[in-house]
């Protein structure tokens, strides 16, 4: 069975990604053969499309309720059961793989659609697309094309797997505003040397870029009556920070993991800035407080701090009800800190809570009790003995976010990145306002905090004829309040997209899709029972009308001889 033909096609609109990998299979053996079709995507991103076709006949996905297409998918396969054809793979991927039956000289085309919206994170976005033919394939290719009205900044690709004269396979061009990343290796340069036909591409491929930002409200685009708004400051001063770490030394993070979090820290240390306010809680089934009071960071501090965290070891129960409880009261406790600052805990753990209080709704409720909205709790769960789903409503229920850790070689560098992430708090309380009776469906437009090097991203429909589109920013700086104002012409936005040949017309309504289903689901972890059902009705409604495989959806995908499989989304939480 030979792969002769892979082509990854992807169109990035204004942060929005639509890509279409299409893979052509040829059986040339004298008998039937599997083909299969293995595609690695972001987890961020939903499958919209999926269809084969063999000897001309289109066996298409088609996208249903889940419960409906597991009762359906039931009824069709009594007997021998077959899994489901998503599974998570890594931190970052989640793989696709179904496989069909064709006869001999028999043709088979693959084609898989999926979109996602790229995030912000430390100042640059990340389009990662994975490569694994396992066999040399006549004709590859991966072809690229962005297009950010704001203006490309930088950009850059990355690959895992190049050599020189893979190097030669790849070309760029990029003008103020468009870029197009073409890499087309011919069958000699996929080729590991000449005598043996193994191939080199194995790995990531990435392209990461930023685009340009006026000191204003940020961007504003609209197509087809809906509009997103970038906004994402840069250069303003730093609120200081009053983080308490809350570190698991249980007796199952023994070995690899303590030694992580113990590299992790000593980075995470040098990295607190001077006017930083911090402190240590570990625990087992004790909670122990390295000191009683938040102590600023200063040199000698961090060096007493990174004495004591070479000296962390594992052993013991799992109290972490204790621990957050004590967090919480060592920043309520807190005299002195800076006027203006923002306060954290992180807590890092690796199991389920065996000390102490156990009940986690109990914990749950206690520390958001406790917590009373005025510190942000981020929740990191190292390896897949926590459980996830715990530690993300906690969080989510406390303004923070979780985390999977994956206990791979580079789960050190995971902590820190995360830590990075949130280092840098420079706007508090802030709400992007725009006229109540003329939009529909706005997206979430009061955040918490914003970190540097992310982006606040909102979108909506615009209901009736507008000509000017008036938006208002209000935030707390460290520095003073901010009032910033904008108004979009709308006409003159439309025009923008009116003339570029690749972008797929209806883009900001498929991001605001998106985004409105993301959010719903993220708001769904938190809320009260009832409040789910109707948040999840609602996710449902626009993941069938825009068909998107979503955690609340199934793709029936259809086989010859009526044989049907289940392609579901699959959650951190499990």
């Amino acid at each position: 069975v030979e792969i002769y033909s892979l082509q990854v096609d992807c169109k990035v609109t204004s942060r929005f990604a639509h890509t279409v990998i299409t893979s052509r299979i040829v059986n040339r053996a004298n008998e039937s053969r599997e083909a299969t079709f293995e595609v690695e995507l972001p987890k961020t991103a939903f499958i919209t499309n999926f269809s084969m076709s063999i000897d001309g006949e289109v066996y298409p996905g088609i996208i249903k309720e889940k419960a409906a297409a597991q009762n359906e998918y039931d009824s069709a396969v009594s007997q021998g059961q077959s899994a489901g054809l998503v599974k998570i793979t890594d931190r970052k991927l989640e793989q696709f793989h179904v496989s069909v039956s064709i006869a001999a000289a028999s043709k088979v085309t693959f084609e898989l659609t999926y979109e996602e919206l790229l995030k912000r994170q430390l100042g640059k976005y990340e389009l990662l697309i994975k490569v694994r033919p396992k066999q040399l394939v006549k004709h590859f290719q991966i072809d690229v094309h962005i297009f950010e009205p704001q203006g490309i900044h930088f950009l850059e690709t990355d690959s895992t797997f190049m050599t020189n004269e893979l190097t030669e396979a790849l070309t760029k061009e990029q003008n103020e505003t468009k870029a197009h990343i073409l890499f087309k290796p011919t069958l000699e340069q996929q080729k590991k040397n000449s005598e043996l036909d193994e191939t080199l591409l194995n790995g990531d491929f990435v392209v990461r870029y930023d685009v340009k930002r006026e000191a204003t409200a940020g961007d504003i685009q609209i197509v087809n009556g809906y509009f997103v708004h970038y906004f994402a400051p840069q250069e303003m001063p730093v609120f200081p920070k009053n983080v308490i770490f809350v570190i698991d030394r249980s007796g199952s993070m023994t070995g690899r993991k303590i030694e992580q979090t113990r590299d992790a820290l000593l980075k995470i240390l040098q990295d607190l800035r001077q006017e930083d306010h911090f402190s240590f809680i570990t625990f087992n089934h004790k909670v122990v407080e390295w000191k009683s009071s938040l102590l600023p960071a200063t040199e000698e501090n961090v060096a007493s701090a990174a004495a004591l965290v070479q000296t962390l070891t594992a052993r013991g129960g799992t109290h972490i009800s204790g621990a957050l409880l004590a967090a919480v009261g060592v920043l309520d406790r807190a005299e002195g800190l800076p006027e203006h600052s923002v306060s954290m805990i992180i807590l890092l753990t690796d199991g389920q809570p065996t000390s102490g209080e156990k009940n986690v709704e109990v914990i749950q409720e206690n520390v958001q009790k406790a917590i009373n909205g005025n510190y942000a709790l981020f929740c990191l769960g190292f390896g897949f003995d926590v459980s996830y789903k715990f530690l993300e409503k906690m969080a989510l229920s406390n303004g923070g976010i979780a985390r999977r850790i994956y206990e791979n070689a580079d789960a050190a560098l995971q902590l820190q990145g995360f830590y990075q992430e949130v280092a840098t708090p420079i706007l508090m309380q802030i709400e992007m306002q725009y006229p109540e009776n003329s939009i529909e469906g706005l997206t979430k437009n009061n955040f918490k905090l914003f970190f540097e090097g992310s982006e606040i991203i909102v979108s909506g429909k615009l209901s009736n004829e507008l000509d000017l589109l008036p938006v208002e920013i209000k935030a707390q700086s460290h520095t003073s309040n901010l009032t910033l104002k904008e108004e979009a012409n709308v006409k003159e936005k439309e025009q923008v997209f009116q003339n570029q040949r690749y972008i797929f017309g209806n883009f900001i309504e498929r991001l605001w899709a998106y985004l409105t289903i993301q959010q719903l689901l993220e708001k769904a972890i938190s809320a009260q029972e009832e409040d789910q059902k109707a948040l999840a009705a609602q996710a449902l409604d626009l993941s069938l009308r825009y068909s998107f495989v979503t955690p609340l959806t199934s793709m029936v995908v259809t086989k010859p001889q009526q044989q049907e499989e289940l392609a579901n989304k699959p959650t951190e939480a499990g």
